[in-house]
């Protein structure tokens, strides 16, 4: 059979369920009280930092947002809708941007070694996202002509010492067989059961992702989409069951609520400990989570920022996520380059207070503001963060007490002093 395609990138069409190896002890019923009760494999807490890659048919007109399609097609948008108009002919269609999207100058090794740089310990790429459907896009038959999913999977496991995770978006905006079924309420289920469901299945069996992360429910319940049916699969079944973590995006309702690790909002950092595992997933650029030609350099976060921003989301619990958009020609801009490098500089100096750390009895201090707490409670460490140094030259610390200077070593670390001056 021909490949099949997500968000222009090629998946082979497998059979949904193949034979697996022997069952795990631990079984799991389609319930979210069930699925809910499984433990986060521990990898996913201990590495803390990982990257999001939004790459596909909308880095072709780069322009806006990665919901180009959405603002001018449906929105209408005024920009939107002039971008089109002084660059493309009348006739054109969002369509036919597929053939554009050639990813001429993607090498796989250079993107892993990048990702390596960057102390990054997961990766993320978009398999697809909301916009894709029909119109035989498949990046064998289109653009790329070629397995950019399985190029980058094999450097991640070959060249790094990453995990591999991919992206996928439950509903597709114009899809004709989605927009039936939400016409009846969701009580047809056309598109979850021939689209959605044999794609999950796929993804999974032909690429092995060890973090599955779910979006756009479009309005339509869990029910619809048979999430707890897929995850109890996902546990149970498939070839990572074992080391596979999800997000809480499986429908209506479900983010922040249910499933493995919570995100609750794109770019959330509450600043305080949840009691549940969750993940900050932002952008360097402020504006898209697509690359963007029309981006200025005011509009991307500075180093100084996006350390802020692990610092804070580690110290109350969370992962950061941090995501960069690809040319459509395959290539990582320098601006995105340069942070990702920058980052993985900084943390060669105070990695220790990140990986495998856990939240400590504060978060912040309380006489000092911009000190983040992180600890390690089996070598008896407490770090804290500072992110400016104190202009009197002494840092005062409200939090630490005395009773705990025989048991716990303070390492008091100074941020960004290294970066480039």
């Amino acid at each position: 059979m021909r490949p099949r395609e997500l968000l222009g990138l090629t998946l082979p069409l497998l059979l949904l369920l193949p034979l697996c190896p022997a069952r795990s002890a631990a079984r799991f019923d389609p319930t979210w009280e069930s699925l809910d009760a499984r433990q986060l494999p521990a990898w996913f807490d201990q590495a803390k930092f990982g990257i999001f890659i939004h790459w596909g048919v909308f880095s072709v007109p780069s322009f806006g947002s990665e919901w180009f399609w959405w603002y001018w097609q449906k929105e209408k948008i005024l920009k939107y809708v002039k971008f089109m108009k002084d660059n493309y002919p009348p006739s054109f269609k969002y369509e036919d941007f597929g053939p554009l999207f050639t990813a001429k100058f993607f090498n796989a090794n250079q993107w892993a070694d990048i990702f390596q740089a960057s102390g990054a310990k997961y990766i993320v790429l978009t398999s697809k996202h909301h916009e894709e459907y029909s119109w035989n896009w498949n990046a064998i038959d289109e653009g790329p002509k070629r397995d950019i999913v399985k190029e980058l999977e094999v450097a991640i496991r070959n060249r790094t010492d990453l995990r591999f995770g991919l992206y996928y978006s439950l509903f597709e905006w114009f899809h004709p067989l989605f927009l039936e079924d939400e016409s009846s309420s969701f009580h047809k289920r056309q598109f979850p059961v021939s689209k959605t469901l044999p794609e999950l299945y796929e993804l999974v069996n032909a690429y092995q992702p060890e973090i599955l992360w779910s979006d756009g429910d479009g309005g339509a319940p869990d029910q619809y989409w048979n999430s707890t049916g897929f995850l109890a699969w996902l546990y149970n079944e498939s070839p990572v069951r074992d080391t596979v973590v999800t997000n809480d995006r499986w429908g209506a309702g479900s983010i922040c609520k249910h499933g493995g690790f919570y995100t609750c909002s794109d770019r959330y950092n509450p600043g305080y400990l949840l009691p549940h595992k969750w993940e900050n997933c932002m952008t360097i650029d402020k504006l898209s989570w697509g690359y963007r030609r029309d981006a200025g350099i005011s509009d991307y976060l500075t180093i100084e920022e996006l350390v802020k921003q692990l610092v804070e989301t580690v110290s109350c619990g969370g992962n950061l996520l941090m995501n960069i958009g690809p040319t459509l020609d395959g290539t990582i801009s320098v601006v995105f380059e340069e942070r990702l490098r920058q980052m993985g500089s900084w943390l060669r100096v105070n990695g220790e207070a990140i990986y495998e750390t856990q939240t400590w009895r504060s978060q912040n201090d309380t006489v000092t503001p911009d000190v983040w707490y992180t600890c390690k409670p089996k070598e008896k460490l407490v770090y804290a963060i500072f992110l400016k140094w104190p202009t009197s030259g002494q840092l005062f610390l409200g939090q630490p007490k005395a009773i705990l200077a025989a048991t716990q070593k303070t390492k008091l670390m100074k941020q960004l002093q290294y970066l480039y001056a």
